[in-house]
């Protein structure tokens, strides 16, 4: 049962890749907006459909005009999928209206979500949720219209899970989701029976659950806007006290004043700001200093960083490079890095680009970036490091999977640290063997997977034939398996054929990609 979860995961994951990850929230949204406005005709949601269309008309011109605006004046190219997640957010938030008063407040929550992005941000990133920002202004404020989160509704529950799913199978934001609805749903219990001690009254363990699931937005709230990577911390432990904290204040909300003053998008913002607490950072100028082939197809980018930011071995970068006319997957992609931390300022990475592929269009605009230009990185993300202990460790890398490996050894090695690893390397031929001279100064032992028998290899390397691991495969080769870590980095099919296997190890890290 495990392995075949694991194995439609990755599946899915490797489908989901073909489009980027604002593109996926983007679609999932809209679906949501269609199934609603169906459901409006039919009296199953409580919103008049004239209603759902001009307020969805105006919320996506208010955020649109001012995000135009906005990256005018930072010289940045407009996201238009950006715009309109915004927008869609917000329609599920507030209640949408036809009256010139409604509509009004409508596009000054539109204007001041979008132009949070530009005002509230730190080193040139936003760190509250905009659409929670325009949600609490207009609320508090008392102008036309507020926030009643009539997306949480028993009508719509099903499809804002499955959809939801979906944005958080992209984003890799399952389990964190999970856990923030876990906690608010029993702190709502908890309040209940709390609540029906003090004053006497019955209480209902199946009607709480079903007010917290089926009449509650806790599913969206969690789906759509609590796993914004941009206002999440980098690593999972702060991602998951930070899904705590939100759900508490969700699940029981603090009356001050005689109003609710912590309800869903306001302890958004203060999730948001005990992320932004834990890790303060900000995004990242990236100078490119040089570039070089490495293999036929493997290209290598060294970059100049601004400051000093704190990198672990293992981690992340998402590169923006902007470009006319993106395809469907945008204008943004993550990278290992490839480098050590003891490198910096030096920070470099890679990507395989050749004449049997098909590029993207980002692919292209990063072949066309010249030394000297500078790019953007949102910052240094990731939990895909090595354990803590001296425990062994089986590291499985597929092509160029095998960046964040080059990371962690080369760190390993600069710290003076001796641990049992070995690295499974998977390619099509010999010829990709990328970073070979790096990975021998690393002294691990290595286990070859190519079609042709590699020449001159390292002492403490092997050649296991043919490019094509499974779990039996990797049993075999490395029968102590279960004494070891292992971290996976490859394709989602990679991770599906070993699933078998990954049962009886240690513990199991993965770092799927579907590519550029």
């Amino acid at each position: 049962m495990i392995t075949s979860l694991i194995a439609v995961r990755q599946r899915v994951f490797s489908l989901l890749g073909m489009l980027s990850m604002y593109r996926t929230v983007l679609l999932a949204l809209l679906a949501l907006a269609v199934i609603a406005l169906v459901l409006s005709f039919t009296g199953l949601v409580g919103v008049n459909p004239l209603a759902l269309l001009s307020s969805l008309l105006v919320l996506a011109a208010a955020v649109a005009v001012v995000d135009a605006i906005g990256q005018r004046v930072v010289r940045r190219a407009w996201r238009v999928e950006s715009s309109l997640i915004t927008a869609l957010i917000l329609l599920f938030v507030l209640q949408p209206g036809t009256s010139l008063a409604e509509l009004g407040s409508l596009a000054v929550a539109g204007a001041v979500a979008a132009l949070s992005k530009y005002v509230i941000v730190w080193r040139r990133r936003h760190f509250l949720n905009p659409a929670a920002v325009g949600a609490t202004v207009v609320t508090l404020a008392g102008i036309g219209t507020f926030s009643s989160w009539w997306v949480g509704t028993p009508a719509l529950v099903v499809p804002v899970a499955l959809l939801g799913l979906v944005v958080l199978w992209r984003t890799s934001r399952v389990r964190i989701v999970a856990l923030f609805v876990l906690v608010a749903v029993a702190t709502a219990l908890v309040r209940d029976v709390t609540i029906s001690a003090q004053f006497g009254l019955a209480f209902s363990a199946g009607e709480s659950l079903t007010l917290a699931l089926l009449q509650s937005p806790v599913l969206f709230l969690g789906a759509f806007m609590l796993s914004e990577p941009l206002t999440l911390p980098p690593r999972r432990w702060q991602q998951f006290t930070v899904a705590t904290v939100v759900g508490v204040l969700v699940g029981w909300p603090i009356l001050v004043g005689g109003f609710v003053t912590l309800g869903q998008e306001r302890a958004l913002l203060i999730g948001n700001l005990l992320a932004f607490a834990l890790a303060l950072r900000g995004g990242l100028r990236l100078t490119l200093a040089g570039r070089r082939l490495v293999t036929p197809t493997v290209h290598e980018l060294t970059f100049q960083v601004e400051g000093r930011p704190r990198i672990i071995a293992g981690q992340y970068v998402e590169l923006e490079v902007p470009h006319a006319r993106p395809d469907v997957r945008g204008t943004r992609r993550e990278f290992s890095i490839l480098s050590s931390p003891s490198d910096l300022p030096e920070l470099r990475v890679a990507y395989r680009d050749g004449p049997q592929q098909h590029p993207s269009s980002y692919k292209r605009a990063l072949g066309q970036v010249g030394v000297g230009q500078s790019l953007r990185a949102t910052g240094v993300w990731g939990d895909f490091v090595l354990p803590r202990g001296e425990a062994p460790v089986l590291l499985v890398a597929a092509g160029i999977g095998v960046t964040p490996f080059v990371s962690q050894l080369r760190e390993l090695r600069a710290q003076g640290g001796d641990r049992d690893i070995v690295l499974v390397y998977v390619t099509a031929e010999s010829a990709e063997l990328a970073f070979r001279d790096e990975l021998e100064r690393c002294g691990v032992h290595v286990i070859v997977f190519t079609r042709d028998e590699p020449q001159e290899l390292p002492a403490s390397w092997m050649w296991a034939g043919g490019a094509r691991l499974d779990g039996p495969q990797l049993a075999r080769l490395v029968p102590d398996l279960a004494e070891r870590h292992v971290l996976i980095s490859g394709p989602p099919r990679l991770i599906a054929d070993l699933a078998p296997e990954l049962r009886t190890a240690r513990s199991v890290r993965t770092d799927a990609f579907a590519g550029y």
